[in-house]
């Protein structure tokens, strides 16, 4: 599967996708001589959402895009110098700007915690402090997007899911969560947008406005099946479902593909539905079941005669935590601008919950003699030998130039392989606090 086949959206730089004020941090610091410091940026949520197990790291593939395309063209800057939002030596800076920094993080789709370092951003401080606003933009989406897919395939189970936000959302909201929808663990999309830059399968039959089109279900239904075949699915509940099922049968013949269900006691529904083709012959024909369902809904159907589902809503939204809270903050910076200069951690202290750890920090995650993950291990400076083969990060951008792109299946086969490594509770939906604690190592600043 292609990483990304481009998408035809006008966006010319992503350099303005920040927030006013970090532009006049940049004008400060190249102002007093600290522009230049070494420094360490990490990305991490200090909590879960209220009930989650686990997190889904998700974004980091278009964090890179955003990286690459970030910058000052002569539009960008012509923008800035008439709202007087930077001085001129500043803007000359912004002109030449290309980051040329590291950024290590966590693989696309592994799964993380409170305090786990998912991404981890170093160069000097000009150039690390004007990314903050994208990523954090990118990464609290997708990541909150992914995680509700996450958890609505594990009640799913071995059923396909299908993605079908895209009217519920913004125009390009919705290609971002569909495919973090399939990093998580959805099979499909109805949006063809997200299937032409990703290459995510993409699927989709009528609507009740078809039906409504013509002046009988049968004409509707005839039609349907004479353009698309007799595999097509057939909507059923636009007026009495079990004529339409009955309709539905005798137009296409037992070979009907599926009939869809957009409504009512889903439950109950669906047993009728399936008894009715079954003894109407059609004891192929699957049943794909839609109506503003969640990861609840979804598991209350666990024992219904279901073959797919289709989600819209719920999933765009996060399913009621459409952000996941991450924060991009300083852990340690440079005494001088010398490059040699060592690091010494820094960190927030405030009341309120909103301190940071200082230090530039690695992630491992101990399993117990099972292989069954047990504990996430966060520390500075050297890595303890037991776990050195268990480091979490990866180098993504070295130099500013990128190291690891990877096509959407590899990140949505790391997901399954992390969540299927997690204890049994991580799937319960039942509202729980993280399945794995979280334990810090104090050594050196980790220079």
């Amino acid at each position: 599967m292609d990483a990304d086949l481009g998408l035809p959206v006008s966006v010319p730089s992503t350099a303005l996708f920040t927030d006013h004020y970090e532009l006049t941090m940049l004008q400060a610091a190249l102002k007093a001589g600290t522009a230049g410091r070494r420094s360490v940026f990490e990305v991490f949520a200090r909590r879960l959402p209220d009930g989650r197990r686990y997190g889904v790291v998700c974004g980091t593939g278009r964090v890179l895009d955003a990286v690459e395309n970030f910058r000052f063209d002569e539009d960008v800057l012509r923008f800035l110098r008439s709202r007087g939002i930077v001085d001129d030596p500043t803007l000359e800076w912004l002109a030449g700007y290309r980051f040329g920094g590291d950024i290590w993080g966590y693989p696309e789709g592994e799964v993380y915690f409170p305090g786990s370092p998912v991404m981890r951003v170093e160069g000097t401080f000009g150039e690390c402090v004007l990314l903050e606003t994208v990523i954090l933009s990118i990464l609290n989406h997708d990541s909150a997007i992914a995680a509700a897919a996450s958890r609505m395939a594990s009640a799913a189970g071995d059923r396909p899911l299908i993605e079908m936000g895209a009217r519920r959302t913004h125009e390009l909201a919705a290609v971002a969560a569909a495919r973090a929808a399939y990093i998580g663990g959805f099979a499909s999309t109805s949006d063809l947008a997200a299937g032409f830059r990703y290459n995510i399968p993409t699927v989709g039959t009528s609507a009740h406005a078809f039906t409504l089109l013509h002046d009988s279900e049968r004409d509707a239904f005839r039609a349907q099946v004479d353009s698309l075949g007799r595999g097509t699915t057939l909507l059923v509940d636009t007026y009495d479902v079990a004529e339409a099922v009955r309709t539905a049968v005798e137009v296409a013949g037992p070979e009907l593909g599926a009939v869809r269900i957009d409504s009512g006691d889903l439950l109950l529904v669906a047993h009728r539905v399936r008894r009715q083709l079954d003894e109407l012959g059609a004891r192929n024909t699957k049943i794909i079941v839609t109506s503003d369902l969640d990861e609840y809904a979804i598991a209350s159907l666990a024992a219904a005669p279901v073959d797919a589902y289709g989600v819209g809503t719920q999933l765009v939204t996060g399913s009621g935590h459409p952000t996941a809270s991450m924060v991009y903050k300083l852990v340690a910076r440079a005494e001088s601008d010398d490059p040699g200069a060592p690091l010494v951690p820094v960190a927030k202290r405030s009341t309120g919950g909103k301190t940071s750890i200082g230090g530039r920090k690695w992630a491992a995650r101990r399993l117990d003699e099972s292989g069954v993950a047990e504990a996430e291990v966060v520390g500075t400076g050297p890595v303890p030998e037991a776990l050195a083969d268990r480091q979490l990060l990866v180098e993504l951008v070295k130099g500013g130039e990128v190291v690891a792109r990877e096509p959407l299946d590899v990140a949505r086969e790391r997901h399954r392989a992390a969540r299927a490594r997690l204890p049994l509770s991580a799937t319960q939906l039942s509202r729980g606090e993280p399945v794995l604690p979280t334990e810090y190592v104090h050594g050196g600043s980790g220079n």
